[in-house]
């Protein structure tokens, strides 16, 4: 894993088409698609750990769990504003892992289109950390809205680790 991001900019990276699709083709993949409730986010946290166990990637776990856990919140949060914004039923979120054998991608999708961004917090805030554990923690991330025939709309978060 690469060493914390100096500074914190506004807008997070979007991911060049080209190197997602190389991540995307990485040999080592896992989906899971949950209902976007608090619960979940555990279930998420427990697959990623399992994942990379099974890949052989446990110096990965950790990182990768917290990253988990922390973008699946988010996309959980965001779910619940679409519900009471719209009256809808309950939403899914989905998680992608794909990994290269050295690095780790994430990926979580949920139907809300607001881009994430980090918020500068006063040091008494008690939530809203969570983009900057993301930052910190990873190599690189952002979100990107999925396109294409069929698409779902919202967003999806994205986070790279890797193995020093």
């Amino acid at each position: 894993m690469s060493g914390p991001v100096a500074t914190l900019s506004a807008v997070p990276a979007l991911l060049p088409d080209r190197d997602l699709a190389r991540m995307q083709d990485w040999p080592l993949r896992s989906f899971l698609e949950l209902r976007a409730l608090p619960s979940s986010v555990r279930t998420a946290r427990m697959h990623a750990r399992a994942m990379l166990n099974e890949w052989c990637l446990a110096a990965l776990a950790d990182t990768t769990e917290l990253l988990v856990s922390e973008i699946a919140t988010n996309a959980v949060c965001a779910s619940a504003r679409i519900v009471r914004q719209r009256g809808a039923g309950q939403l899914p979120m989905r998680l992608w892992l794909t990994s290269d054998r050295r690095s780790v991608l994430i990926q979580v999708w949920d139907a809300d289109r607001l881009q994430p961004i980090p918020q500068d917090l006063g040091p008494d805030a008690e939530c809203g950390r969570g983009l900057l554990l993301v930052q910190t923690l990873s190599a690189e991330w952002g979100f990107y809205p999925p396109d294409g025939p069929g698409s779902p709309g919202g967003k999806i978060v994205w986070a790279r680790c890797e193995l020093p």
